[in-house]
């Protein structure tokens, strides 16, 4: 009977480039070559979703890993250099960062360090949820951004959080490139002096130590695998305060993430129609043949009752009483709807970033706790300061929002009138009363907004700027057009003749000639130079404990897809060790190594280095069991716990074939002969000198029939296993812990018989995944809707 039930099969049509299993799921993340990236059940290996690449996010996918509570999948896009945080129940994309390098691999794991004062924190972190407003969900009739986020965001945005346990996303590339992300969005470390590309991460989680996988070539210029220990004991000595700052900027990168579509939203609600008056009024001045001004028309028209042909012919012909009545509709939907979002949305989100920039400058005053961390209170109230800055800019959109509001309606009520007599048309006597008043507001409007400006159609293309609210909304460095006029202010005026108050650091500035998008950029920039000088405290205080060169890359494995090759690591969190598990191929094919280092860098670990002789551990299991001389090999393996290991075996077909065996590692790590290794050596120079250990394999393994088995990726949490082959396309997914039934057994084979049939052709399968791809909406949402309520059962 096989050990390990087989739950599902599938032919892929196109290559697997990485996969990774949820911690806490049945669901396996695949990323392809096209870029597209797909989350799979585990049983019957059916597709939940799929996210398509695109030009924003980018086509080439290079490392995917979860986040520990499963909520949130992170992945790398190399051709754009960045990494994209993506929510699993609904397939969309909640939050993206720019990288220096392309991510070569990652990591996220989860710290369980538990102590009163992060207890503490941990029941306290809620506290601002006492003293902020809930933030306002993003209206649905905007879409929120057309590339990249879809509607009604700002939820899922604030979700990003997760619980606050602190848990840390590390990132691997080339040059070197290595930094540490708080809750999977806030840079806590970058690193320097690692050398070469790494090809692994694994950050103990005590925080003490970074284990890392690095390429480096040598003098001859050949590439050498080398381990890394990087001390990072500043982290763990200061878990608490890292914790509490890591929480609170993370805080803050969520609200600014919160502001921007807010900001997009007020944007997408500013219509183009609202322009038609002022192309129009140009288009009017370069036509006509007269020499008076524009405002002279108008004012004529208001006073008299009677126009020029001219005008007659603008208001009648290209206006239209029709196109009026829309425009004034327009502007006051659209003016509407970004008053209502300033006030619900952006003062709501600056109120809350002012609150934790409070905390954190608190925070940056107890010097002994987190002036080591690098919080400079400086900085972070020059950050204060850009925050109220910004909401003065959106409190000035809101003054310039609702005097254009009253002069456009008071406006556009006195054109309608006249244009329906202009037509000869009953005016409805609601509308036909107009006080002195009233034209005196008529009056002023024209001669402040209708006045021909040469400058401006200089710089604009056009000589008006009777809308005044598009020009705070658009993303340029230059200033206002039409500046809001502050001649009448008093407490202006009382500021610049105060010697004491004109610099007072207590006011915020509030940049009357620049756009609320000007001033939000500027506040970002701010605050993003007030987030990095932690992380490059933190990562200067990174030094390298450890370094061992392990052996050459062989030749055969040039072409092999980084991310699935040895070696492997994995964090014993119990034992508070690091494991290397790797092969050496071109030195003893047969034999498995394992590298053990304490998380403590300075621990010593009596015998760290032991191999394992794979042909010894099958020799019961082959048709021969006289024969030793098989020479079976290690094509993957990766831990399964911290005591077994999952591998993929090549033995010769003459024997068994690609054979799937879980490996008790109990007897190997009692080893207790030590190794003596010269640090002026490969560790391959020096291989025979290894100890070499036995294992008692039992009946934990199956072949794999009909396939050229290579990969595979585990959890032992989950108890399941995913098998790549060779190709890169043909996958068999497996529960570990169970094993084939009699009947299942036959049903097994015959399957795996019709997907050896597809490996050699593929079409048929190919042909199936096409017309899934056409009719897959519905498929998939049913399969999401399935997901979230089957999830809702585990989670409860």
């Amino acid at each position: 009977m096989p050990a390990f039930r087989q739950v599902g099969e599938k032919q892929l049509p196109n290559p697997v480039l990485c996969m990774a299993w949820s911690p806490k799921r049945d669901l396996i993340a695949l990323a392809n070559t096209t870029g597209e990236l797909l989350l799979h059940r585990l049983a019957n290996f059916q597709r939940v979703w799929s996210l398509p690449p695109n030009e924003y996010t980018g086509k080439e996918i290079t490392a995917i890993a979860w986040r520990p509570d499963g909520k949130i999948l992170a992945f790398s896009v190399g051709d754009t250099k960045q990494v994209v945080l993506c929510d699993v129940e609904k397939a969309e994309i909640l939050h993206l960062f720019p990288v220096q390098h392309p991510i070569s691999c990652m990591h996220w794991m989860e710290v369980i360090e538990e102590s009163s004062t992060l207890s503490s924190f941990y029941n306290s972190e809620d506290e601002s949820k006492l003293f902020l407003p809930k933030l306002p969900t993003l209206p649905k009739s905007y879409s929120t951004t057309s590339k990249i986020f879809s509607e009604e965001k700002s939820d899922e945005i604030m979700n990003l959080l997760g619980e606050v346990r602190l848990n840390i996303l590390v990132l691997g590339g080339g040059a070197g490139f290595v930094e540490l992300y708080a809750y999977g969005m806030y840079k806590i470390a970058t690193l320097n002096g690692v050398p070469g590309t790494c090809r692994s991460l694994s950050l103990s989680s005590d925080l003490k130590s970074l284990s890392v996988i690095t390429e480096v070539r040598s003098v001859d210029n050949n590439p050498e695998i080398c381990y890394l220990q990087l001390d990072t004991g500043l982290l763990s000595d200061c878990l608490p305060e890292v914790t509490r700052m890591a929480r609170k900027f993370t805080h803050i990168s969520t609200l600014l993430q919160y502001l921007r579509l807010s900001l997009t939203c007020m944007c997408e609600a500013w219509e183009d129609i609202l322009m038609q008056m002022d192309l129009r009024l140009t288009k009017f001045v370069q036509e006509k043949n007269t020499s008076t001004q524009v405002q002279d028309e108008f004012l004529e028209l208001l006073l008299w009752g009677q126009s020029s042909p001219e005008l007659q012919a603008l208001l009648m012909n290209q206006l239209t009483v029709k196109g009026l009545k829309k425009l004034g509709q327009s502007i006051e939907s659209s003016y509407s709807s970004i008053q209502k979002l300033v006030i619900s949305h952006l003062q709501s989100g600056s109120e809350a970033l002012l609150y934790h920039l409070s905390e954190v400058k608190g925070m940056s005053l107890w010097k002994q706790k987190f002036q080591p961390l690098g919080l400079d209170s400086a900085a972070i109230e020059d950050a204060i300061t850009a925050v109220g800055s910004f909401s003065l800019k959106a409190n000035e959109l809101l003054q310039v929002i609702d005097k254009s509001m009253k002069n456009f309606k008071a406006f556009f009520r006195w054109l309608y009138v006249a244009m329906l007599r202009m037509c000869e048309e009953h005016v409805p006597p609601e509308l036909n009363k107009m006080t002195q008043k009233d034209i005196a507001f008529v009056a002023d409007f024209l001669s402040e907004h209708f006045s021909e400006n040469e400058e401006l159609f200089d710089r604009k293309g056009k000589y008006f700027n009777v809308e005044r609210v598009g020009q705070y909304l658009k993303d340029e460095d230059e200033d206002l057009v039409s500046p809001p006029n502050t001649k009448g202010n008093q407490w202006l005026r009382f500021l610049q003749e105060s010697s004491h108050l004109k610099e007072s650091p207590l006011l915020f500035p509030s940049y009357p000639q620049k756009s609320l998008h000007f001033v939000k950029r500027m506040m970002e920039g701010v605050i993003e130079s007030c987030l990095q000088k932690p992380a490059e405290v933190i990562g200067k205080s990174v030094k390298q404990a450890v370094f061992l060169s392990l052996y050459t890359v062989p030749e055969s494995s040039e072409n092999t897809p980084r991310l699935f090759e040895l070696p492997s690591l994995w964090n014993d969190k119990k034992t508070n060790m690091h494991y290397v598990v790797f092969c050496m191929p071109e030195v003893s094919p047969s034999k498995l190594y394992l590298l053990r280092k304490g998380t403590d860098p300075y621990r010593q670990i009596p015998n760290s280095l032991m191999s394992i002789d794979l042909s010894a551990v099958l020799s019961h299991h082959l048709e021969n069991e006289d024969d030793g001389n098989a020479r079976v090999r290690c094509l993957d393996a990766r831990f399964y716990d911290d005591e077994i290991l999952t591998v993929v075996l090549d033995v010769p077909e003459e024997y068994r074939g690609r054979v799937l065996a879980q490996l008790p590692l109990g007897s190997a790590l009692s080893c207790e002969t030590e190794f003596n290794w010269d640090p002026s050596l490969r560790l391959d120079q020096q291989s025979d000198a290894i100890p070499c250990q036995g294992l008692v394999l039992g009946n934990q393994l199956r072949d794999l029939e009909n396939m050229k088995a290579q990969f595979v990726a585990v959890n032992g949490i989950r108890k399941v296993a995913c098998v790549l082959s060779a190709n890169l396309r043909h996958v068999r997914v497996f529960e570990m812990d169970v094993e084939d039934e009699e009947d299942e057994e036959g049903e097994s084979q015959n399957a795996s018989a019709d997907q050896d049939g597809l490996e050699t052709t593929g079409e048929g399968e190919q042909e199936a995944e096409d017309e899934a791809e056409e009719h897959g909406g519905e498929v998939y949402q049913k399969t999401e809707d399935h997901l979230e309520s089957e999830e809702a059962l585990e989670l409860s």
